[in-house]
């Protein structure tokens, strides 16, 4: 093969990986005590982008998370992070789990607890290097806790809490980004801090996935939305969707006469 053919073939597999979504779930089951929780469920996420996923109480959030994570097996379907299989501990997927999951009354510091979320790379035996205590504050930085790295972790507030959780998954210096409600009881400097800390993560080039309730905040700052009920009703972007009040009856069970799509039709 000549120079130039050679670089024609890697051009394309160049081009081939870049369409490539760092996330792919796709046709997903998920079932939970005989119960059925996702059904068909297919998403993707883009490098570059930050993508609210929204649906009601119930509707598969968390559960399509632990999925990417590879802490659930689907009984069908698949998951793929950067076109491999979705597997616990997978070093390029960070996780920000709901506050009250967090052991909070554990006896470490913040740094400590930052630094557990290197454990899946380190094991249990191994002991953290130079570059992973690095890591620790580097990610202690981007959440402005850093001064705050030797206090127990069980004096934080609620919003420290958070931040020190985002802290944990930056740690690993992941490629994809999953948010479990991240924003839920934080005041509003706080949320502004991580929405922005998120939107600038996106544009570094991670792939961020958020659940949240704050349907006002996710299409104001989201660069697309997923309405989940069990399965993905609808994905797009806040223009598209925001127009569009039947998939959001379709996705919440909402009437024409409910609150929500008079919120959206104001918004």
């Amino acid at each position: 093969m000549s120079a130039a053919e050679t670089e024609l073939v890697d051009d394309r597999r160049s081009s081939v990986a870049r369409r490539t979504p760092a996330l792919r779930v796709e046709g997903v089951h998920v079932d939970l005590g005989g119960r059925p929780v996702l059904t068909g469920a297919s998403l993707s996420v883009e490098s570059g982008e930050l993508v609210g996923l929204i649906g009601p109480n119930g509707a598969g959030k968390t559960t399509l998370l632990r999925t990417a994570l590879g802490l659930l097996r689907p009984a069908s379907g698949r998951v793929e992070v950067e076109g491999r299989p979705a597997r616990p501990g997978r070093v390029p997927v960070g996780y920000v789990p709901q506050r009250h999951e967090f052991a909070w009354d554990f006896p470490t510091s913040v740094a400590g607890t930052v630094m557990t979320g290197l454990t899946g790379r380190l094991g249990l035996f191994r002991r953290a290097r130079v570059a992973d205590w690095e890591a620790v504050a580097d990610a202690l930085e981007r959440v402005r806790m850093s001064e705050l790295a030797e206090r127990p972790v069980g004096q934080l507030s609620g919003g420290q809490r958070q931040r020190v959780l985002v802290a944990r998954a930056l740690a690993l210096r992941p490629t994809v980004l999953l948010l479990d409600e991240p924003f839920t009881g934080l005041d509003m400097p706080t949320q502004e801090l991580l929405s922005g800390l998120f939107a600038d993560l996106a544009h570094e080039g991670r792939a961020v996935l958020m659940t949240t309730h704050d349907i006002l905040a996710a299409l104001d700052g989201c660069d697309r939305i997923a309405l989940l009920n069990r399965t993905v009703v609808a994905a797009g972007t806040p223009l598209q969707l925001a127009d569009d009040l039947d998939v959001w009856m379709d996705a919440f069970g909402v009437g024409p006469d409910s609150a929500l799509l008079r919120i959206l039709k104001a918004a």
